[in-house]
């Protein structure tokens, strides 16, 4: 099964996730529409060209208000993070873009993706304008962090990365949360791992943390990755999947913020909190008020 797939925003993000996506097959039509008309017809002619090496879709640029007949729209736009910044620094630029765009997706049959950051802040802020269900609206949120997780940790332990079964949950940014007492590496609790030392996650979670920061400090901004991390939420949503993803969408107290979700045709429908020991549920905690203080921070 393939869908029309609309990407808000080509900058490097946007079209990190219209390569990906095209590669992976999810898409019967991509449409791409970005403030710079010129730069959108751009990429979409690029990207034509390389039709014969991906599978069939027809790629274009289209104009905003034609999002609305997409099966999925990706909210790639708003202004990268600057060497320093912090995601949240970003906050009241992108906010004012994901507003002005969820009140155009307004009664929208599809589901919404947001990749801009900050991304779970700017999710609430998306499902609030469109007034749409809060499973249509989904954040990459912490998919990212995982998987930076258990590389690092795939590294560190020799094994592949698919062998690595970690999670990060809470923001997407500085207070992201690392479920250490689940991990585990194959069938071993990772705590039981021959040579691991539980001395060394609190270093190691920095490093995860920092990740985006050493890439943009290097070369501008963070792209390829989550291009990969969106083509596969598409993936899991066009082949109603049922997988559970630690993605970002508005949970029952207000606030948005990344915790297992199982993901499908309707969006991240179901919730299931994993279990996590007492200062896991104190990081999660005190992450979910990062959030709740940003979000209030617009209307201050």
């Amino acid at each position: 099964m393939k869908a029309r797939i609309g990407i808000i925003g080509t900058g490097w993000v946007g079209t990190s996730v219209a390569f990906s996506t095209l590669l992976a097959g999810h898409a019967s039509e991509l449409w791409l529409h970005d403030a710079r008309g010129a730069v959108a017809e751009g990429e979409a002619m690029d990207l034509s060209d390389g039709a014969s090496f991906y599978p069939r879709c027809a790629v274009s640029a289209v104009p905003l208000a034609q999002m609305r007949e997409a099966d999925i729209v990706v909210l790639a736009a708003g202004r990268n993070g600057r060497p320093g910044e912090s995601r949240l620094d970003l906050l009241r630029d992108n906010a004012r873009i994901a507003a002005d765009i969820g009140r155009g997706l307004a009664g929208f049959g599809g589901i919404v993706i947001l990749v801009t950051n900050p991304v779970d802040v700017l999710t609430r802020v998306v499902q609030a304008a469109s007034g749409l269900p809060t499973e249509r609206v989904i954040g990459t949120g912490t998919m990212l962090d995982t998987a930076r997780l258990r590389e690092r940790l795939a590294v560190k332990l020799g094994v592949a990365p698919q062998s690595v079964h970690a999670q990060v949950v809470g923001e997407h940014g500085d207070s992201s949360v690392p479920l250490w007492s689940g991990a585990r590496v194959g069938g071993v609790a990772l705590r039981d791992w021959p040579g691991w030392q539980a001395s060394e996650e609190a270093a190691l979670a920095q490093t995860v943390r920092r990740a985006a920061y050493e890439v943009i400090q290097r070369k501008g901004a963070t792209n390829h990755a989550i291009g990969l991390v969106t083509a596969e939420l598409i993936g899991c949503i066009v082949g109603d999947e049922h997988r559970l993803l630690p993605v970002s969408r508005v949970q029952e107290d207000g606030v948005a913020l990344s915790l297992p979700a199982l993901v499908g045709a309707g969006g991240a429908v179901q919730v299931a909190p994993p279990g996590m020991d007492a200062a896991e549920k104190e990081a999660l905690a005190a992450s979910s008020a990062v959030l709740a203080r940003a979000y209030t921070s617009l209307t201050s």
